[in-house]
Order: structure tokens, then sequence, then C-alpha cells
């Protein structure tokens, strides 16, 4: 009994300076624990049939959960290499400078521009959407004379538009977006790498949501930079973007004046950090290594798959699309079939409704996300994406259905 009393006794005494100790860090604690980090996380299962991103098959979600390896350890450098001939299989490319930026599409945009483009260069921009836009602010930025060339949201660019602007402003970088996903356009490329190449200038192209879903063939249509994202067709979570160089433009950026503005985004870097350059490969920044797994796995998907039945099956199921969302009424915003980017469809906004009633009611009662426009197409058009997984005639059937319900719900005046 004895005995007891004193081990009390004594775990008593040990628990008071805890206590103590506790109540001291209290009072020099000014933000208290947040309430809602103590609650479980809840993620609603929903249908992403918007521009993206994309829902992520069980089969990619399972490689991104795999526990972390190092970054340098020999099995990611090979996950990394996968990562590489699946990209350059994607892009139909040779290039030996291809591979993937630890970051978004957006990210990939300024790494191309800010290794390609040195203060006082001329850089031409087609804008005829939201990215466009953007690829002109980050160029002048980075300080160079920027020059436009405008088309209306819907439309595209033709060759003789191109060449116009080659002539006239003498650029050392055209760049242009391929799948404008702001306004549901497929800009036709064939040509305009030679075009570009007969005015001494180099081809940038943006694939963000145009990867897998449309053909792009980058070393016989001369394209000299090729981006893309992860998280629209290859059905990877948004994080890791698809890049690739020609010789042109990495003797471009081999010859700078001055290195690049960033050194996360440094090519020759990177390049390294790749393998890219025949070189040991040296530390340059902790990747994201459960990214890379699921963009390896995205990549190996469309390989299995195959190229063109890929392209096949988005042409297929954004035709079906097209079809029903006539036959409920509706206009399509890009007017030549030809122009239509097959992940991602354009449709004006009915006369007497609301787009944010619409895109909320679908969400609210069928869990599918849709969207409105963006940038110039910002308050005239829905956008509805099918993309990799996403992209099946069942899906089709349910968004057509959703809207149905939506334009029956949601008018303030009749169609």
């Amino acid at each position: 009994m004895h005995c007891a009393v004193l081990l009390l006794a004594s775990r008593a005494a040990s628990a008071a300076p805890l206590r103590t100790c506790h109540a001291m860090a209290s009072n020099l604690l000014h933000i208290l624990p947040p309430q809602g980090l103590l609650r479980p996380l809840a993620v609603p299962e929903r249908l992403l049939l918007g521009p993206g991103p994309s829902n992520v098959p069980p089969r990619i979600l399972a490689a991104g959960g795999r526990q972390l390896l190092g970054h340098m350890h020999p099995e990611v450098l090979q996950v990394m290499d996968d990562i590489k001939v699946g990209i350059q299989y994607a892009f139909q490319t040779q290039n030996r400078l291809t591979l993937a930026i630890s970051g978004t599409g957006h990210c990939a945009m300024e790494a191309a521009l800010l290794n390609l483009v040195e203060h006082g260069d001329t850089v031409l921009v087609a804008v005829n959407g939201i990215w466009g836009q953007r690829a002109a602010d980050i160029a002048r930025r980075l300080g160079a004379s920027v020059h436009e060339l405008l088309k209306p949201a819907g439309e595209y660019f033709t060759p003789w538009d191109i060449e116009e602007g080659l002539v006239r402003h003498k650029p050392s970088v055209l760049f242009i977006t391929h799948g404008e996903s702001s306004t549901g356009v497929l800009q036709p490329l064939e040509g305009l790498g030679k075009l570009c190449h007969r005015h001494g200038c180099l081809l940038l192209v943006d694939a963000v949501a145009s990867l897998g879903g449309a053909p792009i063939f980058m070393d016989q249509q001369e394209i000299d930079i090729l981006y893309s994202g992860s998280q629209k067709v290859l059905n990877a979570p948004p994080g890791s973007a698809p890049i690739s160089f020609s010789e042109r433009a990495r003797e471009k950026i081999l010859r700078r004046k001055a290195k690049p503005p960033s050194f996360y985004l440094d090519m020759c870097w990177l390049a390294n950090y790749w393998g890219c350059d025949g070189e040991p490969r040296r530390y340059h920044h902790t990747a994201p290594i459960n990214s890379f797994f699921s963009l390896r796995e995205g990549l190996a998907m469309l390989v299995e798959l195959g190229l063109e039945n890929s392209w096949e099956h988005h042409r297929v199921n954004c035709a079906q699309l097209c079809q029903g969302l006539r036959d409920l009424g509706l206009e399509l915003f890009v007017k030549e079939e030809k122009a239509r980017l097959p992940t991602i469809t354009t449709v004006r906004v009915p006369e007497g409704y609301d787009w944010k009633e619409v895109t909320a009611f679908l969400m609210d009662n069928h869990a599918i996300e849709i969207s409105g426009g963006l940038g110039p197409s910002e308050g005239k058009v829905l956008r509805i994406g099918l993309m990799g997984c996403n992209s099946t005639s069942k899906n089709v059937d349910r968004v057509l259905h959703a809207l149905r319900d939506a334009l029956r719900c949601c008018r303030r005046s009749r169609l």
C-alpha cells in the first residue's frame, strides 16, 4: 500500500511540470488551433466535365498514393526517363530536350518564354482567347517587344494571317494556342512551322487542352517549343507539365546573353536533372515525386490506348455531344466543325438564362461540373469538357440529361 501511494505521488509530481509547461505554451500562442483542421477531410464525388482538371482514374490515383522515394534515387530517375519517352510519343518528337516541369501548364508557358526570350526580343502572339493574352503579359514582363495578332473569340488564324504578322514585325518567337480552352477553338498548325522558319522565327505552341485529344506532330509540323499539362486528357492531378524544345530552340537558349531570370525554371539546369544533356545528373530541386508517379501512369495509359485511338475516341464523343446540344436547341459557339476542339466544347448561353445558375444547378442537382466562359468568352458561353477517361458516350448522355433538366428549371424566359 505504501509503495502504491509513493508511486501515485511520483506520477503526480512528474505530471505537474507538464501541466505547467502546457499552460505556459498556451499563454504564448496567440493563434489557436484551427478547428477545421481537427475535422476529417471531406471531398465530394463529382463528375468533372469542365475545361479541367478531369477526373483521375483509380490506376493513376493509386500511383500518386505510393510511398515517397528520394528525388535522386535510381528508381525515381527511371520514372523520369519513362516520362521523357512518354512525352516524346505523345508529342511525336525525337527532341532530346524533353521533360516535365514541376508545375502546371501555366508554369510551362512561363518556362518556355523566360528561357527563349531576352530583354528587347520581338515576340508575336496570336490572341484569340485567354492563353494568348497570358503569353503576351508574360513576354512583356520579360522586357520583350510584344505584338499581338488578334482574332475574335471563336475564330482561328490562317497561314496568311500569320505570314502578314511575321513580315510586318519580324519576331524571334511566335506564340500560338493549339487548343484554346477559353473559346473551344482548335487551331490548325499545318505549315506554320515552315512559315516561321522561313522568316527566322521559332514556333511556340500551347497544347495544354489538346494533347491526346487532337492530332499534333511536333517534328513533322516543325514546332520548336511545345508544352502541355497533366490534368486534361492525361487524367493526372495538376502539378507537372510536359515540355519539349527543338534543336533550334535549344541553341537559342544556349546563345543567351544573360541567364534566364528564374533559377527554378532554368532549362539548362532542368535539362541536366532530367538527363537530357549527357552529363551526370545534379540536384536542382526536390521534384514532386508523387506527381511524377501519376504523370508516368497517365502517359502509360495513353501509350496503351494508342494516340490515334485516343484522337478518334475524343472526336466521336465530341460529335455526339455537339449533336445533342443542337437537339436541345442550343447554339455551338465555334461555327466551323473542323475548328472545334474535341476536348472542350463551347455553347452559347441561351437568351434568358444566367450561366451561373445553370452551372450551379448541374453541380447541386447532378454532381456534374461544367464551366462558364473565361477571358473573352466570359458570360457568353458554357464550356463542357470530355477528356481522357471522362470522354465517354455515357458521360455525354449524362451531361445532356442534366442540361435538359437545367434548361427546364432555370429558365427566366422561353427558349
